[in-house]
């Protein structure tokens, strides 16, 4: 969400090339086929809920990422006789748009994530805070949070009524269930959890704070009933600073507000050293580890959420880099193309514990800045670059079974007037501000990738694609199996006709078929919403096309 404040970027957008060996691919048998679709806009969401969520259902998104923050919740001072576990201590309008949230997400089928993160309350937060003072990611109290995490859990457990502020159990009032958790976001950067790293950034500081947030939201969890639900940790930023000088920062070091590389955290989180080996005496005691043999046994029943948790989060943005180019050679990163050796980190690391844990990887937070409206380098993307780039990406996770969702980190692009100097912000959106769609809109409606797109006369071309709001039509159309045409344009003009009509099996809506090809030409996806779908109304469907909806198009070339 930072990367513009973040990164200095010089790297060239590169031709396209499919490169798929850069994410050590499995064989696609092993292919999600039920990978989650992910979404997240806070500003729209925390504003008009309803509306975005209508958006979303038929754009197909089945789990929208929501921040819920402490200080948003909490009360700005700690009043006489505040119960910080009891949701009816914080004050009521406080929780109001989480409620609306839920209660419209429920009807519309969509699976809302929580991600419970700081900012703290100032009354929970250390003191001592040097400048440049932020807003309570100081030294955040675990024991405080977890009270937080209890409380929201509490909220949302399914049996809450808001009016009586009781466990009401099948009243009417009742609010929904939340099952899908994240505890604190990107804790390696520090403007969200600070300090980073003391002593001249020798002593690493933001990983043992992370682990006794993670312990104590994790209780809060547990005793709420919330132990079995998705309950994701990490949530890195995937990238850290290199040793650069950074304003504020001589050294370029994490210090108490710069960024730790994700895999140095990692290994700080978990006890080891560069080496993997676990650490000992001084050296462990420093960073809150278990500082002899005996008490390594222990570590992994001590801290339950670093090996039960459901998933292990990255932000794995490529930095507007074609997804199998990183930014950078740095060891230590989680770039997208990266995110098969933020697998084997994780499996290293809990073999060194005896845990069988294998974390599924969740990219929770991606997308693709564009130039227009962010003007302000050359390196940023064309609308349509973004819309390829996205289908790109998508595929090659759908290719990793060890990837378990795809997101896409915006709706509407912000405000370009107030994001002097970006000349646009972080546009990653798929309408921009002004309300124009982006070629990215149906990109991400009607996803569709070719690895390869030329071939010779009666050849065949790997054909991938989805419709994303399948899985929603087939469920409100009493299980009516969707179907999906891949339409061609044979050479550069004429009518689109239909090569092929799919039958959509996949939970997600996802197809992978192989077709031949005699001429060059363009292809393109193109599919009907349901007309007897009441949640599916075609209202973002262009004027003078009111049934079918079409992807990008791509070009196929016939030697």
């Amino acid at each position: 969400m930072h990367l513009m404040r973040r990164v200095g970027i010089t790297t060239s957008v590169a031709a396209l090339a499919v490169g798929l060996a850069v994410l050590s691919l499995p064989a696609r048998a092993l292919a999600q086929t039920n990978q989650l679709g992910m979404f997240q806009d806070d500003a729209r969401m925390l504003t008009v809920p309803g509306p975005t969520l209508q958006t979303l259902r038929e754009l197909g998104v089945g789990v929208v990422r929501v921040t819920l923050a402490w200080s948003t919740v909490a009360p700005a001072m700690r009043p006489p006789g505040f119960n910080p576990v009891l949701p009816a201590s914080y004050p009521a309008a406080n929780w109001s748009i989480y409620d609306q949230i839920v209660r419209d997400a429920h009807a519309d089928g969509i699976t809302v994530d929580f991600s419970l993160t700081g900012p703290a309350p100032l009354w929970a937060a250390g003191g001592g805070q040097p400048a440049p003072g932020h807003y309570g990611e100081w030294k955040p109290s675990a024991a405080a949070f977890g009270q937080f995490v209890e409380a929201v859990a509490t909220r949302y457990s399914g049996s809450y009524d808001p009016i009586s502020d009781t466990i009401a159990r099948g009243n009417s009032d009742d609010l929904p269930r939340v099952s899908f958790w994240e505890l604190w976001n990107e804790p390696n950067f520090g403007e969200d959890l600070a300090p980073q790293a003391i002593k001249g950034s020798t002593v690493p500081t933001s990983a043992p704070a992370y682990r006794a947030l993670l312990d104590a939201g994790w209780r809060g969890l547990g005793i709420t009933g919330h132990g079995r639900d998705t309950i994701l940790i990490g949530n890195l930023d995937a990238r850290g600073s290199n040793g650069k000088s950074r304003p504020g920062q001589p050294q370029g070091l994490p210090g108490n507000f710069g960024q730790t590389k994700p895999l140095q955290f990692l290994r700080t989180l978990y006890c080891v050293s560069s080496t993997y080996a676990e650490l000992r005496g001084a050296a462990a005691a420093t960073v809150g580890c278990p500082t002899t043999s005996a008490g390594s046994r222990q570590f992994r029943t001590a801290h339950p959420a670093l090996f039960r948790a459901s998933g292990f989060a990255d932000h794995p943005y490529p930095v507007n880099l074609p997804p199998t180019r990183a930014s950078s050679a740095d060891p230590d990163f989680t770039e997208f193309s990266e995110l098969p050796r933020l697998a084997s980190t994780l499996d290293r690391l809990v073999r060194i514990y005896a845990a069988p844990t294998r974390f599924p990887i969740y990219n929770n937070e991606y997308g693709y800045i564009t130039n227009p409206p962010n003007n302000s380098s050359s390196h940023f993307v064309s609308p349509a670059t973004a819309a390829t780039y996205t289908n790109w990406a998508e595929y090659l996770s759908w290719r990793n079974s060890r990837i378990a969702s795809t997101m896409q980190y915006l709706l509407y692009d912000p405000n370009p007037t107030k994001n002097v100097p970006e000349f646009g912000g972080f546009a990653s959106g798929l309408i921009f501000y002004g309300g124009a769609r982006k070629p990215g809109y149906n990109a991400y409606r009607l996803p569709l990738f070719l690895p390869v797109t030329s071939t010779r006369s009666g050849g065949s071309l790997e054909v991938w694609g989805g419709v994303r709001p399948a899985h929603f039509a087939s469920l409100d159309t009493g299980g009516t199996p969707q179907q999906v045409q891949i339409q061609f344009q044979r050479g550069s003009r004429g009518a689109f006709t239909t090569l092929r009509t799919v039958k959509l099996t996949s939970p997600r809506g996802y197809f992978d078929v192989h077709l031949t090809f005699s001429a060059g030409g363009t292809v393109r996806l193109a599919w009907s919403y349901p007309a007897n779908d009441p949640l599916l109304t075609p209202s973002l469907i262009a004027p003078g096309d009111p049934d079918t909806v079409y992807s990008r198009s791509v070009k196929v070339a016939v030697k």
